[in-house]
């Protein structure tokens, strides 16, 4: 049997309840929910940093004014 049991984890949840209270048991369990949250929202707030720098847009390379000498020669050759 072992202590994978469900019923196991079941008296020993309701063993946990009568020492502890109701009341306490659930404060507790309010503590976890919250700090399960903060967890979250730290994680999300990592995300929102990593994303990437938006890009620039710059115009486009103006054609060359000057023309090189193996396109002049050529020019010349027609």
């Amino acid at each position: 049997m072992g202590m994978g049991s469900i019923w196991h984890w079941l008296v020993l949840g309701l063993i946990a309840i009568l020492l502890l209270g109701g009341g306490r048991f659930s404060n507790m369990m309010g503590d976890v929910a919250k700090g399960i949250k903060q967890f979250k929202k730290g994680m999300s707030e990592d995300d929102a940093d990593d994303k990437p720098a938006t890009r620039i847009e710059g115009k486009a390379a103006p054609e060359p004014t000057v023309q090189r000498e193996a396109e002049t020669a050529r020019e010349e050759k027609l």
